[in-house]
């Protein structure tokens, strides 16, 4: 999609042929220059509209792409920089009461300079009304998808852009809170880009603009076809059991063992990721998180991929969780973790609070949560992703309260006594079963693996 396309140019080409229709607006009568009197604002919207063909800053409708139809807020650039002014609140508030009424997602495509000056604080408050009326989509559990084309800026970035669900970006689209106009002058105009909001985890990715229509109908076929529950994969790696403790952990610890990726490309035919947790940070390599595809139905993911996890990961995890919940799809989680990070980094980066918000999440979704158990459990860190009553494990698998090194430590063994603490702890996939830790070993004799979770009990 080149940029500066009008309004109407990016409707027909995302849009399912002759499916778009515009909602009922009702604009507002407006007072002779605007609610302040900004001297020429009424020639200054003529020009608007004699140049764009469109009244207002936005085109609302409803429209089907790739199949599923979505109700669409597309910002008119051109119009006055796209900026929000009180009928651009009343145009908006319509759209997102249409998604309501119908239970349509809402896929917002936005280019704006912000607030409109000429209408002063009368515009500006215009953020509360969106911020309002996103809010009470989040609650009717519809899904909100964001579109960052160049520029987003000010209050829509910070109500519309980033208060979306899933946050996609044009390559190069100028986004961030301050327009390039009255940023510190020595500000790194780097930073305000939508690459760089991605790598700080205020957006989910960025999508190039031929891909930007399979893009979206992906997305949002995901987010409206939820599965009833999410079924176990089957165990990709080594078949028996461990003998002992020790052999527990070396299975779990061979670098030939199948990853997460491994399951996840297994188990989906096609998936999408999330990315960042909305709070500064992005980690892509220890934590997967997303939705895809299963039997053409939709489940979560979020899945440790054998490496420490960092805060970043579990706070991305715990927002896959919380989304999910709400929107009524059922969580996947895979387990494979020494533990999570504890160099001094991930202490500043607020570790104990982002591990604390993933046992929340989990403890508290009223979606089933399924885990399995596919490498190393370590402690707190490990458990933070399981499903209280619903976990599982592999064969080549373990879970423990402490790595079997740090306990001897701990306890002041010698080095070579290791391996029996690795017994002692009780780590094996069997032990655990006996233990009541989990459910049962998949692709090993015991309970049913393809039985039905029960849901986790909410918290009150």
């Amino acid at each position: 999609m080149p940029e500066r396309l009008s309004a109407r140019e990016i409707v027909t080409l995302l849009c399912d042929a002759s499916t778009f229709t515009e909602i009922p607006y009702g604009d507002r009568p407006s007072e002779p220059d605007g609610p302040i009197s900004w001297p020429g604002y009424d020639a200054s919207r003529a020009r608007a509209a004699a140049r764009t063909g469109e009244e207002e800053s936005v085109v609302c409708g409803t429209a089907s792409i790739g199949g599923t139809r979505a109700v669409l807020i597309v910002f008119e650039f051109g119009f006055l920089g796209g900026s929000l002014g009180e009928r651009t609140g009343d145009r908006l508030e319509a759209a997102y009461a249409h998604a309501r009424d119908r239970r349509l997602p809402v896929v917002t495509l936005a280019a704006t300079g912000g607030s409109r000056m000429q209408e002063g604080m009368a515009a500006l408050t215009q953020l509360q009304r969106l911020a309002r009326q996103s809010a009470l989509t989040r609650e009717a559990g519809l899904p909100q998808i964001a579109v960052l084309r160049d520029p987003t800026t000010g209050g829509a970035w910070a109500t519309l852009g980033a208060g979306a669900d899933v946050v996609l970006a044009l390559p190069g689209a100028q986004v961030g809170f301050a327009g390039s106009r009255v940023r510190p002058p020595d500000a790194d105009p780097a930073a305000y880009t939508a690459e760089a909001q991605v790598a700080a985890g205020s957006a989910d990715a960025v999508v190039r603009p031929q891909e930007l229509r399979e893009t979206l109908a992906t997305w949002l076929r995901l987010l409206t076809t939820p599965a009833r529950e999410a079924p176990l994969p089957p165990a990709l790696g080594t078949a028996g059991l461990p003998a002992t403790g020790w052999d527990a952990v070396q299975r779990a610890r061979a670098p030939q063992r199948p990853r997460a990726r491994t399951y996840l490309d297994a188990y989906f035919t096609r998936r999408v990721a999330i990315g960042g947790d909305r709070c500064g940070g992005r980690d892509c390599e220890d934590m997967l998180c997303g939705f895809g595809e299963h039997e053409g139905r939709t489940v979560a993911y979020a899945a440790q991929t054998g490496t420490a996890t960092r805060p970043a990961g579990y706070r991305t995890a715990a927002r896959l969780v919380r989304l999910a919940d709400r929107l009524g799809i059922p969580v996947l989680t895979l387990v494979d973790t020494p533990g999570a990070a504890n160099d001094a980094e991930a202490e500043r980066q607020g570790a104990g609070p982002a591990i604390a918000e993933l046992f929340t999440a989990i403890a508290t979704a009223r979606t089933p949560v399924t885990t399995l158990v596919i490498g190393e459990g370590g402690s707190g860190g490990a458990l933070a992703l399981a499903a209280p009553g619903n976990t599982w494990a592999t064969p080549d698998s373990y879970f423990s309260v402490i790595a079997p090194e740090a306990a001897a430590a701990i306890l002041k063994r010698p080095p070579q006594e290791v391996e029996a603490t690795a017994g002692h702890l009780r780590v094996r996939p069997q032990d655990l079963v006996e233990l009541g830790v989990i459910r049962g070993i998949v692709d090993h004799p015991g309970p049913s693996p393809t039985a039905s979770p029960p849901a986790p009990p909410l918290l009150g």
